[in-house]
């Protein structure tokens, strides 16, 4: 029996690629537009995962195409270390103007979020002369090795990777798991047993953790880590590599936090949505810290690439023009709503959470409130059998995440709500 398009290229990926990068779906992509995307057989998707939170512009946004298809024109690549361009000067100045507080700030680009993150601890260690980091259970700041040692998940990105750099600290994360007490509790434990805070260079948090489960931090907890860093003379860190660029409702999450406390980080990552399938990234931060390291000490070959960089300029113009942070808000209020009226005939679902159109929903094994990695599973099959990707998470595996891109049209987003309703019905019943 001669195979499909799609088995022929599993079967290849098979014998060419290794099993540690792991795939989800069974087809292959052969083009996007917006939220929809087509396999290599024709068959016709709807993109609820965006790339993990990459495309928040959507596929091949015309503004953007353009922006690189003009970029093309000149020229590809120069490092920027040894011959530098405008543009990169250009967006450092617009992340610098964006990004919460009124301070003066510096940027520098990278390729990764795990570079960003990465180079965020460098900063940190640098600027205070300390080593000890302070990350959170549940976190996730990359797969890079002393990336990964931040992560907060064993399965599958620290197994058998081991031995990590030292002083890498983990209290539980103040969200649905664990109450702020519980966190300063942990935090106070690690300087009496651990570490003296006068060693700490910094604490990194994500404002939502991404693959942690969609865990909205405490809105208190981040007053107390600003209070514990000002304290103690530790950087605050913001991963906003997933939540950053309209997510959440704003264009950064921090900015909830701005608004309520007044509340800044010191330093800031930024990826993904950032240029919109491009690789860039970024970390920008307060003046004096970010000019801490010297000369030659931050930096990369591809770090800052002149496509990535003319795509981002391009994305800011979008997400401003088309007022996407807000249409976020909205199309996540609707999703929200739609999966509350689910309760009654999906009993799986446990939680509802999220700000913004960053919205996640938690399965748990009706009256036993057992997690439910099973239920997530079967949802997203079923989904994908009516052509609707979906993205799980969570260290129980019992989370599915919604990362549809803030262009996708209304009449598409109502039909994946339609598929979603669907879905969530069928394997209730399974």
């Amino acid at each position: 029996m001669n195979e499909s398009l799609n088995e022929q290229l599993m079967i290849r990926k098979a014998a060419a690629t290794p099993r540690g990068v792991g795939v989800m779906a069974s087809f292959f992509a052969d083009r996007a537009e917006n939220a929809e995307l087509w396999d290599v057989e024709g068959r016709r998707y709807i993109d609820f995962a965006g790339g993990i939170a990459v495309m928040n512009t959507g596929h091949r946004h015309p503004k953007i195409v353009a922006a690189i298809e003009a970029q093309l024109q000149r020229f590809t690549h120069t490092c920027y270390q040894v011959v530098p361009y405008e543009g990169y000067i250009a967006l450092a100045e617009k992340l610098n103007a964006m990004t919460p507080g009124r301070h003066a700030k510096k940027t520098a680009l990278f390729s990764t979020g795990a570079e960003a993150i990465e180079n965020a601890i460098k900063i940190a260690r640098y600027y205070t002369k300390r080593s000890g980091v302070i990350a959170f259970s549940g976190a996730f700041h990359g797969r890079s090795l002393f990336a990964v040692s931040l992560t907060g998940k064993v399965q599958p990105y620290k197994a058998g990777f081991g031995p990590f750099p030292p002083e890498i600290y983990h209290p539980p994360f103040p969200s649905q798991g664990a109450s702020l007490d519980d966190t300063k509790k942990a935090v106070q434990h690690i300087f009496k047993s651990e570490i003296e805070p006068s060693r700490v260079a910094a604490v990194v948090f994500e404002p939502i953790q991404g693959e942690g489960g969609f865990n909205v931090i405490q809105a208190e907890a981040v007053k107390w880590l600003r209070e514990l860093c000002d304290e103690h003379g530790i950087v605050l860190i913001a991963d906003e590599i997933q939540t950053g660029f309209g997510r959440t409702g704003r264009m950064f999450a921090m900015e909830h936090f701005e608004e309520r406390f007044g509340i800044v980080p010191d330093l800031m990552c930024i990826a993904k949505s950032l240029a919109a399938g491009m690789p860039l990234s970024a970390v920008t931060g307060k003046a004096e810290i970010m000019d801490a390291p010297a000369p030659g000490g931050l930096g990369g070959t591809y770090a800052g690439n002149p496509m990535a960089i003319a795509a981002a300029h391009a994305v800011i113009d979008v997400m401003q023009g088309e007022k996407l942070p807000a249409r976020g808000q909205a199309l996540g209020d609707k999703l929200k709503a739609v999966l509350e009226n689910l309760r009654a005939e999906v009993p799986q679902i446990a939680d509802i959470r999220g700000l913004g159109a960053m919205v996640a929903v938690e399965f748990n094994r009706a009256g036993t409130g057992e997690p439910d990695p099973e239920m997530t599973k079967r949802v997203q099959a079923e989904a994908l059998q009516r052509g609707l990707i979906l993205l799980s998470c969570g260290v129980n595996a019992n989370v599915v995440r919604f990362l549809f891109p803030l262009t996708i049209s209304d009449s598409v987003f109502a039909e994946a709500i339609d598929v979603l309703q669907t879905s969530l019905r069928a394997a209730a019943r399974q």
